[in-house]
């Protein structure tokens, strides 16, 4: 049955109340500027999917506790600095229908805000000694920072492989969810291995939820009721068009090259990039590979005694695929 991240939430409704005090008072300043901004993140937040993660996680293997709640707001803090810094290095003005940080207080501020939001972070982790904690965190900051740039360098030349994509989305994206996912065993149990697991269930639902944003701008549909294209007119490499290019004479696939390096990308050019990865397969394609990631973090998550945080986490995997937005 489809679940709504809504419903998913309800049963740990009082644990997420506990979760947002600690959340803000962490990001409290005494700098009046930071102060402000710190409280508009607050009244922007989104989904809270990740915190939800860490805290079924921990739920699964033991008792909520305050370890859990400094992790919840670790991989919170990390997300929205990551989110703040992507808003300056993308230029966007808007993020779910409000203003960025950058358009209302310019990128200088916005960057310093999104480093402030990392370093309390790190401070929250450090002042309670969650060394392991730290750890898991830090590995993701890495992990996102080398997948962007990897991004950065092979989108200049359209060159993304299948093998390559994997990687960047692996690092860039499925990093964070995997973290959520390993915080959370981390903060009620010591067990190496089991922390593993649970780290690496994350990574495959995280790689199954960026596959369903790729299949998205071939889904939604904007006021002429066709799909808006934005992936292809900003020239990003996505799994439906790397099997496109793959499976095409070399003929075909420098014309594909030649448009997609054209400075601006007209209507015509997007519609006709579109038409050709939805003739090749790449739609169902790329939906097999996210059935196939989302069946292996459910796999994964099947090893662990049943109650009802693994239910919750069943469903939140579930839910990176079946999610309309």
């Amino acid at each position: 049955m489809k679940q709504s991240l809504s419903h998913i939430r309800k049963p740990i409704e009082k644990e997420l109340k506990a979760f947002d005090a600690f959340f803000k008072k962490s990001v409290k300043s005494n700098v009046p500027l930071l102060d402000v901004i710190m409280k508009y993140i607050l009244r922007t937040k989104g989904k809270q999917m990740r915190p939800i993660v860490v805290l079924y996680s921990a739920s699964l293997l033991g008792e909520i506790n305050e370890t859990t709640y400094r992790a919840a707001t670790l991989i919170e803090l990390l997300h929205t600095a990551t989110l703040v810094h992507d808003d300056v290095v993308d230029d966007s003005n808007k993020r779910r229908g409000m203003f960025t940080i950058n358009a209302l207080w310019k990128n200088k501020i916005a960057v310093l805000a999104g480093d402030y939001l990392l370093s309390r972070g790190m401070l929250t982790a450090l002042q309670s000694k969650d060394y392991r904690l730290l750890e898991i965190v830090s590995e993701a900051v890495k992990e996102m920072s080398e997948g962007e740039l990897l991004q950065l360098e092979k989108a200049r030349r359209l060159d993304i492989d299948e093998e390559t994509y994997f990687e960047i989305i692996r690092k860039k994206t499925a990093s964070l969810m995997a973290s959520a996912f390993g915080l959370g065993a981390a903060s009620v149990s010591n067990d190496a291995g089991t922390i593993e697991k649970m780290r690496q269930t994350g990574e495959w639902a995280g790689i199954a939820f960026q596959i369903k944003d790729d299949l998205f701008d071939y889904q939604k549909t904007n006021s002429t009721g066709k799909p808006s294209g934005g992936d292809i007119k900003e020239k990003k490499m996505t799994l439906p068009l790397i099997y496109m290019l793959s499976k095409m004479p070399k003929s075909e696939k420098r014309e594909i090259i030649r448009i997609m390096k054209r400075k601006k990308l007209s209507q015509q050019d997007i519609a006709f990039v579109m038409d050709k990865v939805n003739s090749s397969g790449g739609i169902e394609y790329a939906a097999e590979k996210m059935q196939m990631y989302k069946q292996m973090a459910l796999d994964n998550l099947a090893g662990f005694p049943h109650n009802q945080a693994k239910e919750a986490l069943r469903q939140i995997i579930e839910y990176t695929v079946e999610r309309s937005k």
